[in-house]
């Protein structure tokens, strides 16, 4: 005989979502709060003599021609980042899930880079263009190029933006899986009704795995905005702590909010900074969610249309 549903007390529902509540509350919201807070004051991040200045340090941003700069660098790095990231890894994924040879070798080729840790990524690539003794400098030189400074102005930040695109094979993975679930009936009708190869790709696997495209589009450009540790390592000199030295193309807004910390110890001002760029992060976050209306086939909306249109 089959066991019946049997309906869980009130505590146990708590239960299960108590340690997520605590978590959010004790590590986001409080923080979160706290920052918020301190932005209203001039503490310094180490004196005890700190005063309440309201909303001074927000008027002061919004006048600061370096953070405005620092801030547009970042929307322009996040538009040709994200879009080359995305179209990388779908077309990595397209590649894999096609009949290829060692597929498993060539996934695990592609994937590999993923997984290294950032600072060494950062480390091992500052290596590869360095001006001197860079193998990336050792490769064009063999065609005559002459040696190019890649850490320096004004290609510092194309350096950064190889970086940054070296890592797609974590974004393959997913967009393979949903490749990978796309019925292949669809495309086999379309091939049979003589839609040829890009075609099909277009308008058939496209909008299909566009769910995918949006998350990996959303999160691209959160990760984009936020970055801090690649500049700070990509730098000519050594350390975390050659923040001064990063290059003015690849002075990107948390690098920006970094200094005002950290070089600067203005603990209220960077607190502004940072929650000025959460409600840009935020507006373009919605933007995006917004603008997805028109682009994202969902499975969902479509069965409500067809079941609106049989009525």
């Amino acid at each position: 005989m089959a066991r019946k549903w049997t309906l869980y007390p009130k505590r146990t529902f708590y239960a299960f979502v108590g340690p997520w509540a605590i978590g959010f509350v004790l590590l986001t919201a409080a923080p979160m709060v706290y920052g918020f807070l301190v932005s209203l004051t001039n503490f310094d991040g180490s004196s005890p003599r700190w005063k309440w200045v309201g909303l001074r340090n927000y008027v002061e941003l919004f006048s600061d021609g370096d953070a405005w700069a620092a801030l547009l660098r970042t929307l322009a790095f996040t538009a040709i980042v994200v879009p080359l990231s995305v179209a990388g890894s779908l077309g990595l994924a397209v590649l894999i899930n096609g009949r290829l040879r060692a597929v498993g070798l060539w996934r695990t080729i592609f994937f590999l880079p993923s997984v290294v840790p950032v600072v060494a990524m950062a480390i091992m690539w500052k290596l590869v263009f360095n001006r001197d003794s860079g193998v990336l400098n050792a490769i064009t030189g063999l065609v005559g190029i002459p040696a190019i400074s890649w850490l320096n102005d004004p290609v510092a930040i194309y350096a950064l933006v190889i970086l940054m695109l070296w890592g797609v094979g974590g974004g393959m993975v997913i967009m393979l899986a949903a490749l990978q679930g796309v019925p292949a009936e669809l495309e086999e009708a379309a091939i049979v009704d003589g839609a040829g190869k890009w075609t099909v790709f277009r308008h058939v696997t496209v909008p299909m795995v566009s769910p995918v495209l949006l998350f990996q589009v959303v999160t691209g450009v959160i990760g984009a905005l936020q970055i801090l540790v690649q500049p700070l390592l990509l730098t000519p000199a050594s350390g975390i702590a050659g923040v001064g030295a990063v290059p003015e193309s690849n002075r990107l807004y948390m690098v920006q909010v970094y200094q005002e910390f950290f070089l600067s110890n203005r603990f209220g001002y960077g607190s502004a900074m940072l929650w000025v760029f959460f409600l840009i992060i935020l507006a373009l976050t919605m933007v995006l969610m917004r603008s997805s209306r028109s682009w994202v086939h969902s499975e969902v909306d479509a069965e409500a249309e067809n079941e609106g249109a049989t009525r």
